[in-house]
């Protein structure tokens, strides 16, 4: 007969603790200790069943049961992936988590290494289909406790700010914490009130950033708890268009849109601080009517390659007006923040993003695509364009990725020199070993002309005059002078762009501009130059 005794199997436990603040953690025999001491004696009791304590503790003090992210947590977790725990043993089931959602997470986990768990005060485990209905029951009002918690924390923010309390949060410049109260920095508050005044005076937020740059008046520094430092940086148009509409300056508490009197002192007056509010008010109606009228067909759509906004200006030069687009960093003065190409021109970056949306569309290359098509594509098919050394990408919106079949276009590009090719367009035939070209004064005075041309035919077409002669009244010129000046407003592109850039040869002077052919080709002939150039 055979009375071999068969050894009863072990289980390995491994105890859980953790409470939600630090408080009282000091102290000899704390929360932690208590729950450790009363899952020791549950596993003691079950000793005739095999289990074992593991000696390594797991104990999570100061962190709420609102996450997974605890380290002891994290690290048990590993230890259970790595098959070095049967059984885990905590004393509430909230100690573990509070979270349905990351319990679920925790029991497919435990599922999947067959891994119990046991609660100490609630006498059930897991491995029991009544343990986990009775699990999920207590779960259930342990993640109601935590909301009512929530809203009961949320009122009490409510009702101390409606007060006028400081409830904490980044502390503006100006200001310092002290027995939670907001107390003045002198010095800092003298900067707060020169910001103000600055930007009365300026009228400009650029103009104002632009200063205190070049004064060194940075952001307010802040010491974290961590030991490490934030702030301390030149301002940008967010952290200023903050600090400018913040009204703790008038010595009050904001709540949910709503100003209340505050318990410290302010370091404006009201008068100064609404005029930067009525300035502000100005300055954006006058930007939003600016940005509806752009003709920037690319507007909040272009982008560096460094992340900024790529924003239209321009320039003029000799009565004409050139649209560019600049990087945003560049405009804000911080030029190291900016991507690789900081400035390009408007017109380049336009005609090449809208034959490059109309050859991916179908459209017969070369195909003329008027102003009001082009910014009709850009806004249905144009997410973002952003701008590089060699190339630009074009992000396609969702409608026309459906569409294309893609989602990016990538077209070949390089910027323009910064100075225009001054090679000499040769006249036909031309035997002058060494022409020269146009001087400089002629150039301008062609370019006038030829403005001013335009700008006739301009009234002429939209009735601000009637005809020839009451330009010529008004401009106290003859009927003849001003029919001339109207002719210039035909001259060909090609002859335009050649003047401005001055490539034209000496001998073509305005008069020789005057009554053209209208066929661009026609008037190449008639000034004896070459049909490219």
């Amino acid at each position: 007969m055979n009375n071999k005794v068969v050894p009863k199997k072990s289980f390995r436990c491994a105890i859980y603790t953790r409470v939600s603040t630090d408080a009282g953690l000091e102290q000899d025999f704390n929360s932690l200790d208590a729950q450790r001491e009363a899952s020791e004696a549950y596993i003691k009791s079950q000793a005739h069943e095999g289990w074992k304590l593991i000696r390594t503790a797991y104990d999570d003090g100061g962190f709420s049961g609102g996450s997974l992210v605890r380290p002891d947590l994290q690290r048990l977790l590993d230890d259970v992936k790595s098959g070095l725990v049967d059984i885990i043993v905590v004393y509430k089931v909230d100690r573990l988590t509070r979270s349905l959602a990351d319990f679920a997470k925790l029991v497919e986990l435990f599922d999947a290494h067959s891994v119990s768990f046991v609660s100490v005060t609630q006498s059930f485990n897991t491995t029991t289909s009544m343990g986990r209905l009775t699990l999920n029951v207590l779960l259930s009002f342990a993640q109601f406790e935590r909301e009512v918690t929530g809203e009961r924390i949320r009122d009490k923010v409510a009702a101390s700010k409606k007060k006028g309390i400081w409830m904490g949060g980044s502390v503006p410049l100006g200001y310092r914490v002290q027995d939670r109260k907001l107390l003045i920095v002198p010095e800092e508050a003298e900067t707060v009130k020169m910001i103000f005044q600055r930007y009365l005076a300026l009228g400009s937020m650029l103009k104002l950033l632009e200063e205190l740059r070049s004064k060194g008046i940075a952001t307010k520094l802040r010491a974290l708890a961590t030991g490490r430092t934030i702030g301390g940086v030149p301002f940008t148009q967010g952290p200023m268009g903050y600090l400018l509409g913040n009204r703790i300056y008038l010595g009050e508490i904001v709540h949910q849109g709503q100003s209340y009197p505050g318990e410290h002192e302010p370091i404006l007056d009201r008068d100064l601080f609404e005029s930067v509010q009525n300035l502000r008010a100005r300055n954006l109606v006058q930007h939003r009517a600016k940005q509806a009228a752009s003709n920037a067909l690319l507007l909040g759509r272009f982008f560096d390659d460094a992340g900024n906004v790529m924003s239209p200006t321009h320039s003029r030069k000799q009565g004409l007006r050139y649209r560019y687009y600049s990087s945003r960093a560049l405009m804000e003065g911080r030029k190291s923040e900016a991507g690789t190409i900081t400035r390009v021109s408007a017109e380049d970056i336009e005609t090449r993003v809208i034959e490059a949306l109309a050859t991916a569309r179908g459209s017969r290359a070369g195909q003329d695509t008027g102003v009001e098509e082009g910014r009709a594509m850009i806004q249905t098919m144009v997410a973002r364009v952003v701008v590089t050394k060699d190339r630009l990408t074009i992000e396609l919106s969702d409608a026309a990725r459906e569409n294309l079949g893609q989602s990016t276009l990538c077209v070949p590009w390089t910027p323009k020199p910064s100075k225009p090719k001054r090679d000499l367009v040769l006249p036909i035939n031309s035997d002058n070993p060494a022409p020269r070209p146009m001087h400089a004064e002629r150039r301008a005075k062609h370019l006038r002309a030829i403005a001013l041309g335009r700008k006739w035919l301009q009234d002429l077409i939209t009735g601000k005059a009637n005809d020839a002669e009451a330009i010529a009244a008004r401009e106290g010129r003859s009927a003849r002078s001003v029919n001339m000046m109207i002719s210039l407003a035909f001259v060909s592109p090609d002859i335009i762009e050649a003047a401005a850039a001055g490539r034209l040869p000496r001998g073509i002077g305005v008069t020789r501009l005057v009554d053209l052919p209208l066929s661009w080709a026609k008037q190449k002939t008639a000034l004896g130059l070459p049909a490219k150039f």
